[in-house]
C-alpha cells in the first residue's frame, strides 16, 4: 500500500501549490452535497472546482475540505481571456473558448441565458462550443430584442429553481431527459458526473420548476406499494448461521432489516439471538470480515483490514449449460445458497499488473500517473472488485486461499516464469490473469502440464488453442451471433440496412448469417424506402438490423419502420453502439416504439444482490463501481465459487452457465481447443423507458 501513501503526499503537495498561485476559499463538504450545488453556490463551474480539486472527481466525501476559486481569481482569468469592446452605449465582451468549456460554463462565468448567448452568436445553434470560438458574450441588460420577452419572463419568475432526481436501476439519460421535458445535453452540463456514465442512486440536478409536493420523484406513492410488491416477489432467501456476540442490531446491519421483520422471518428468533441458531436471510446479504490476501510474493496470505468495498454479493445463480447454439427459452434458475461437496482448501491465485517497481521509482509521482496511466486505473479498478469478492469469500466462511501477485505486465514483458521458478503458481486450482493475452497464453501453456486452469479477465482477442485456457469475454463474432441466434429462435424475419462503407458487417452477414436480406440503396448510398417496406412480412415479426452511422439513412430507416408498424410487426436491432443514436437528432421516443434492441456482454442488472453490491462498494469507495470493478468482482468470485461445488473448475465449466452482477459464465470448448465465453445478453428498450433482458 505504500503507493497509496505516496499518492497522498502528492496530493498535499498540489494542493499547497494552489494557494501559491492565487486566493482561495476553503470549504467543507456537507452530507449529501454535489460538485453542482457547491458551484452554484460559489458562483463557479465544476470544472473551476475540478482543476483545484482533482480527487473530486470520484466522489465527494462529506467533512472533505475543497478549494474554491475566490471572485478575485474569476475576474483575473476574465481578464486574461476576454477583450472588452465598445459598441454605442453598451459593452460587448470578445470570449475565446477554452479546452473543456461548455455552454454552461460559459453563460455561468458572464450571467448571462442560454437564449441570449444562441442569439449573439446564431452559428452555435448548428456546430456547438468549439475550442478557439471568439463568442460575442451580450452585456446584461443590452440582450438582443428577440430575448427580451424570455428574459423579462425569467425575471418575473424569481431566480432559477431546480428539482433532483435519484437515478433508478435500468433507467438512462434518456427516459429522465423525457420525464422532465428537457434534453440529455442540459443534463449533461448540470451534472458532468454522469456524461460517461449514470450510476444508480446518483442525484441528478434538473432544471425546472421546484415540486410543491412529490410530483417530481420518479415514483409516485400510488406507484410505491406496487414496486414494493414486486421487489418482495424477487426476493430469494439463504442461509445464515449466528455467530459469537451478534444481536439483532448487527444482524439488522448487515441484512438491512428490523428486527419484526427478521422475527417475522424466523419465529425462533422471538425468544432471543443465540449463538449457532441459522437463520432465513435474503439472499445477496453477506456480512463484513477481513481479506486474506497476499499483496506481495510470499508462503502464506496475510489478513488485512479491507482495502476495497464489503462484498453483498451473495450466493452464485447456477443455470443448466445451454447445449444448443441457438437461444430459446431461459434455463430454470438455481440459487446456490451455501458451498457444496469437498471441504478440502483450494488456492487461488490473482496475477495483476500493478508494476509496483515502476511506480516506486517513476519520478512522476502517483497522482500524475493516475492521471494517466489508463491502464495502471483499470488495473486498481479490477483489484477493488476482486477485493470484495475475496471479502465475500472470507465471510461466507469458503474453504479458498487467495495469494495476489504483480505480474509486472506489459505487452510484451512480465514475470510469470519467475513467479513459476518460485514454485508459486502450479498448485493452484485456478489462477485469474494476467491481463494482456499473450501473456495469458504463456501462463496458461507453462501450466498446463500441471492441468491448471487459466482464466484470462479482460482479454478480447482470438486466443490460441490452448486446452487450460478460459476466456471470460465473449468475442465479437460471439455476440453478433448471440442476436441473430435470438432473432431465428423467434422465427422472425430478418432485414439488414447496412450503410456501404460498413464493409466489414457486409461481409460477417454474407458469410454467417444465410437467409439475412439486404435492403436496396440508392445510387447516392441513402436507403430505399420502398424496397425496405417490401421485404417486411406481415405475417411474421420482422426484425431489422440497421448499421449506419448515417444520420439521413437512421432517420429514413427509423421513419419507414414507424409506418410500416400500421400493417406489421417491426423491431429495431443493431449490433453494437452506434453514437449517432445518442444524439438529439434521433427521437428516443422513436427508438423505445421501434424497441431497439442489441446484444451486450453486460447488463444494467436491478436484482437485490446486484443493486446491494453498487451501494456498499460506493459506501466503501465514494465511487460506484465502473465496468472494470465489477467485472473484477463477477471473474474472482465466479472462479471461488466454481471450486466449491465438489467439481474441479474444468468440470463446472463444462456443466454449468453462471451469472454474477453484470457478467454471465457460458463456457464452451472450441473445436480447435481452449475454452471461450458465449453468455451473451439481449437488450431492448422497453415502453417504460427502461432496458431489458430479452426472453
Amino acid at each position: 500500500m505504500k503507493y497509496y501513501s505516496t499518492l497522498f503526499l502528492l496530493v498535499f503537495f498540489i494542493t499547497c501549490s494552489a494557494f501559491s498561485q492565487g486566493k482561495v476559499v476553503k470549504y467543507t463538504v456537507s452530507s449529501g452535497e454535489t460538485i453542482n450545488q457547491i458551484a452554484q453556490k460559489f458562483k463557479v463551474t465544476p470544472f473551476d472546482i475540478y482543476e483545484l480539486n482533482p480527487d473530486a472527481r470520484r466522489g465527494l466525501v462529506p467533512n472533505t475540505v475543497l478549494l474554491i476559486p475566490a471572485s478575485t481569481n474569476k475576474s483575473a482569468d476574465k481578464n486574461e481571456t476576454a477583450a472588452v469592446k465598445s459598441a454605442g452605449n453598451s459593452k460587448e465582451i470578445i470570449h475565446e473558448v477554452q479546452p473543456k468549456e461548455t455552454f454552461y460554463s460559459i453563460e455561468k462565468k458572464y450571467g448571462i441565458s442560454d437564449e441570449a448567448l444562441k442569439a449573439a452568436n446564431p452559428f452555435l445553434e448548428k456546430n456547438g462550443v468549439q475550442i478557439g470560438q471568439k463568442l460575442v458574450i451580450p452585456a446584461k441588460g443590452a440582450a438582443p430584442k428577440s430575448i427580451s420577452a424570455a428574459e423579462k419572463k425569467t425575471k418575473e419568475k424569481g431566480p432559477e429553481k431546480y428539482v433532483y432526481h435519484e437515478v433508478q436501476a435500468k433507467e438512462t439519460k434518456y427516459s429522465i431527459a423525457k420525464q422532465y421535458n428537457t434534453t440529455v445535453e442540459d443534463l449533461e452540463k448540470r451534472n458532468p458526473e454522469i456524461v460517461s456514465s449514470l450510476p444508480v442512486g446518483y442525484r441528478v440536478t434538473i432544471k425546472g420548476t421546484a415540486p410543491k409536493t412529490e410530483t417530481a420523484a420518479p415514483v409516485s406513492k400510488a406507484e410505491e406499494p406496487k414496486k414494493t410488491a414486486e421487489s418482495k416477489k424477487a426476493v430469494s432467501y439463504m442461509e445464515y448461521q449466528v455467530k459469537p456476540k451478534e444481536t439483532f442490531y448487527s444482524l439488522g446491519k448487515v441484512f438491512h432489516l428490523s428486527q419484526d421483520e427478521l422475527v417475522a422471518l424466523n419465529p425462533s428468533l422471538s425468544e432471543g439471538v443465540k449463538e449457532g441458531m441459522v437463520l432465513k436471510v435474503p439472499a445477496g446479504y453477506v456480512a463484513p470480515a477481513p481479506i486474506v490476501t497476499q499483496s506481495q510474493p510470499a508462503e502464506k496470505a496475510a489478513v488485512s483490514t479491507p482495502a476495497a468495498a464489503e462484498n453483498t454479493g451473495g450466493g452464485i445463480k447456477i443455470v443448466d449449460k445451454v447445449k444448443s447454439e441457438t437461444v430459446s427459452a431461459d434455463p430454470e434458475i438455481v440459487e446456490l445458497t451455501k458451498k457444496r461437496g469437498q471441504n478440502d482448501r483450494k488456492k487461488v491465485v490473482l496475477l495483476l499488473p500493478f508494476n509496483l517497481a515502476k511506480l516506486q521509482s517513476d519520478t512522476t509521482g502517483m497522482a500524475a500517473r493516475l492521471k494517466t496511466d489508463k491502464f495502471l486505473n483499470m488495473t486498481l479498478d479490477f483489484y477493488s472488485g476482486a477485493m470484495m469478492a475475496i471479502d465475500s469469500a472470507k465471510t461466507l466462511k469458503l474453504p479458498i486461499d487467495v495469494s495476489i501477485y504483480d505480474s509486472q505486465e506489459t505487452k510484451t514483458t512480465s514475470n510469470i516464469a519467475s513467479l513459476i521458478a518460485q514454485n508459486k503458481l502450479q498448485e493452484a486450482d485456478a489462477v485469474v490473469g494476467p491481463f494482456y493475452q499473450n501473456n495469458a497464453e504463456s501462463t496458461a501453456n507453462s501450466l498446463r502440464l500441471y492441468n491448471v486452469p487459466v482464466i484470462s479477465p479482460l482479454s478480447k482477442d482470438a486466443a490460441n488453442p490452448i486446452d487450460n485456457l478460459y476466456q471470460t469475454i465473449p468475442s465479437n463474432d460471439v455476440v453478433r451471433n448471440a442476436i441473430f441466434d435470438y432473432m431465428r429462435a423467434k422465427n422472425g424475419n430478418i432485414v439488414a440496412v447496412v450503410d456501404k462503407k460498413k464493409e466489414s458487417v457486409i461481409s460477417y452477414i454474407k458469410q454467417n448469417q444465410k437467409g439475412v436480406v439486404f435492403a436496396g440503396l440508392t445510387e447516392a448510398g441513402g436507403l430505399d424506402v420502398a424496397n425496405l417496406k417490401s421485404l417486411l412480412l406481415p405475417t411474421r415479426l420482422n426484425y431489422v438490423v440497421m448499421e449506419t452511422g448515417n444520420t439521413a439513412m437512421i432517420k429514413a430507416t427509423i421513419k419507414a419502420l414507424i409506418d410500416s408498424q400500421k400493417t406489421c410487426q417491426v423491431q429495431l436491432v443493431i449490433l453494437e453502439p452506434n453514437s449517432t443514436l445518442d444524439t438529439d437528432e434521433i427521437s428516443f421516443d422513436n427508438l423505445v416504439q421501434l424497441k431497439l434492441m442489441y446484444p451486450s456482454v453486460t447488463r444494467d442488472s436491478d436484482e437485490q444482490g446486484a443493486a446491494i453490491f453498487k451501494k456498499e462498494y460506493k459506501l466503501k469507495n465514494k465511487a460506484y463501481p465502473n465496468t472494470y470493478a465489477t467485472r473484477g468482482f463477477d471473474v474472482t468470485f465466479d472462479t471461488m465459487m466454481r471450486l466449491v461445488q465438489g467439481k474441479t473448475y474444468q468440470e463446472t465449466a463444462d456443466l454449468m452457465t453462471t451469472q454474477q452482477v453484470d457478467n454471465k459464465f457460458q463456457f464452451y470448448k472450441k473445436e480447435d481447443g481452449g475454452h471461450a465465453n458465449k453468455g451473451v445478453y439481449i437488450l431492448y428498450y422497453d415502453s417504460d423507458l427502461t432496458l431489458k433482458a430479452a426472453n
